[in-house]
């Protein structure tokens, strides 16, 4: 009122402005409708050999390193679901923005470089959404997927999932940053992208490490992208190791998204110093 501008009057302003990044994300799923049925196909196909695989290794075994063979079926079906959904190959437009010699243009854009590609990684894995689903669809067929044992247990892993969202979009952006140094970056992100799903437990859960890899491992930003939301789900971790957990996961966001600022200052350099 009065032409008085008032704080969420700038924050409705700057979602708006963000939104067509976020539909830019979303869209570029849509586009290659082919793709995105292939993936699903592929993706169901990967959900039935991975329960398949799992239960012939836990033949004649009720537990192994004291995990059952139902909570391992499930583990592999969930985290499968999570990765296929927020690690995609493609994790984001900058690379392509600053080989072409786009960047510029995003530079001068009222929004910030940092939250233009956030959105548009945000509505990336939004189109991506019926993957996951799919698979996670087969694996309640299958009977391979559990529910958590509580309520508890269901709101502390949907607030550890999204810390764990919020941490793959912070690391994915950093990695592709990489694009200001060396206008090559494939074999980087091919070596990020394996390199993130054995820490982060989407391969193989932590449960089976050597013992002496998985305190180091547990105390990586990995772990908090698709372990730690798992592992509240399956109730093993109460009081609190539970908080210590969540705690240690928002922790690490904040960290790298204050990385994710000092490596753009340096990236604006980069780019003033290159022409632009």
């Amino acid at each position: 009122m009065n032409g008085v501008i008032t704080p969420a009057d700038t924050l409705g302003t700057r979602l708006t402005g963000l939104r067509g990044f976020y539909r830019a994300g979303y869209r570029s799923v849509l586009a290659y409708r082919a793709d995105l049925l292939f993936g699903v196909i592929g993706f169901v196909i990967q959900t039935v050999l991975a329960v398949a695989v799992w239960r012939v290794l836990y033949d004649g075994h009720d537990e192994v390193a004291g995990v059952a063979s139902s909570t391992a079926v499930a583990y592999a079906v969930l985290a499968g679901c999570i990765q296929s959904v927020v690690m995609p190959w493609q994790f984001s437009s900058l690379p392509q923005r600053v080989f072409r010699g786009q960047i510029g243009v995003d530079m001068m854009r009222p929004r910030s470089l940092i939250s233009q590609n956030l959105a548009q990684a945000a509505g990336t894995m939004v189109g991506r959404l019926p993957i996951g689903v799919a698979g996670l669809a087969v694996g309640l067929a299958l009977g391979g997927v559990q529910a958590p044992r509580s309520l508890l247990d269901l709101f502390a892993s949907a607030v550890s999932i999204l810390l764990g969202i919020a941490n793959i979009m912070t690391i994915n952006l950093l990695v592709s940053m990489i694009a200001f140094w060396t206008l090559e970056t494939g074999g980087v992100m091919i070596l990020y992208r394996f390199a993130s799903a054995f820490l982060s437990g989407a391969l193989i859960p932590l449960w089976f490490m050597p013992e002496w890899l998985q305190p180091i491992i547990g105390r990586l930003p990995f772990q908090a992208q698709i372990y730690a939301p798992l592992s509240i789900w399956f109730g093993t971790r109460h009081g609190g190791e539970l908080i210590g957990t969540l705690a240690l996961q928002l922790g690490w966001v904040l960290a790298l998204f204050v990385l994710l600022q000092l490596v753009w200052r340096r990236a604006v350099h980069r780019v003033v110093v290159l022409g632009g």
